[in-house]
């Protein structure tokens, strides 16, 4: 099981990458009560139209956001990783206009609204770290948007591997990195609308060009200023400090 109190340490120093917290706010993060809850991989843990009463954290494993057409096609418009609240924004929109399910085994930290209000209610600079967290969730989201419209197959994919290795917070001082990616290639499919046929050449083309690659359920950058060009990387939309 994963422990609760490094989850919100790592939402708690997402949090703090945008916004200057007292230590007294850092507490109040840190001391949020909710419910731990195991989510079997495929398993839906926010349906669609789904009205709820906690916001979820990412303890471990990746949460994928997702729309749905009326005929059942799903695509992912967001992934969270550990240290993510997947959806925060919920405390003022409780019913569930995209749903979230769990990537693999995925577990989660169910914290109530209203502990969430009280705490920011209590500390204002936390009201708004919290408003600028949800902001660059759809950031994010615009981010995708034009990604996934604009470049080729692979640029796509490499645009969300190195958006990804910046989350998880990989460094890139040198030009050799990796990190854990269970995602399937439905599911890297499904974050870049692509079929799984199409993922796996437009994978193998950013291997043989040396730039990365996906093995043992990790992803291997070899060449993260390559990987960024394919990609037209530029991680300003994060708002990260010190982002490179």
């Amino acid at each position: 099981m994963a422990d609760v109190s490094i989850a919100l340490a790592k939402w708690l120093a997402r949090l703090r990458l945008r916004s200057t917290l007292t230590s007294a706010e850092c507490d109040a993060v840190l001391g949020l009560p909710g419910s731990l809850e195991v989510i079997p991989a495929g398993r839906d843990f926010v349906k669609l139209g789904e009205v709820v009463d906690r916001s979820c954290l990412v303890l471990s494993g990746i949460a994928g956001r997702f729309s749905q057409g009326r005929d059942g096609i799903r695509l992912t418009t967001a992934l969270h990783i550990p240290g993510d609240m997947a959806d925060l924004h919920s405390v003022v929109l409780p019913k569930a206009a995209s749903a979230l399910m769990a990537l693999g085994e995925t577990q989660i930290y169910r914290v109530p609204h209203e502990a969430i209000r009280e705490v920011g209610d209590m500390h204002p600079a936390l009201e708004r770290a919290f408003w600028r967290d949800c902001t660059v969730d759809g950031a994010i989201l615009s981010q995708w948007s034009m990604t996934n419209s604009r470049l080729q197959g692979d640029g796509r994919i490499a645009h969300l591997l190195a958006e990804m290795s910046v989350r998880v917070g990989v460094s890139s001082a040198d030009d050799q990195m990796h990190y854990p990616f269970p995602l399937t290639q439905q599911q890297i499919g499904e974050a870049t609308n692509m079929t799984p046929v199409h993922v796996n050449r437009m994978l193998r083309g950013l291997r043989d060009k040396g730039l990365v690659e996906i093995r043992a359920r990790r992803v291997h950058i070899m060449d993260w200023r390559g990987l960024c060009a394919v990609g037209e990387f530029d991680p300003i939309y994060l708002h990260l400090r010190g982002a490179e």
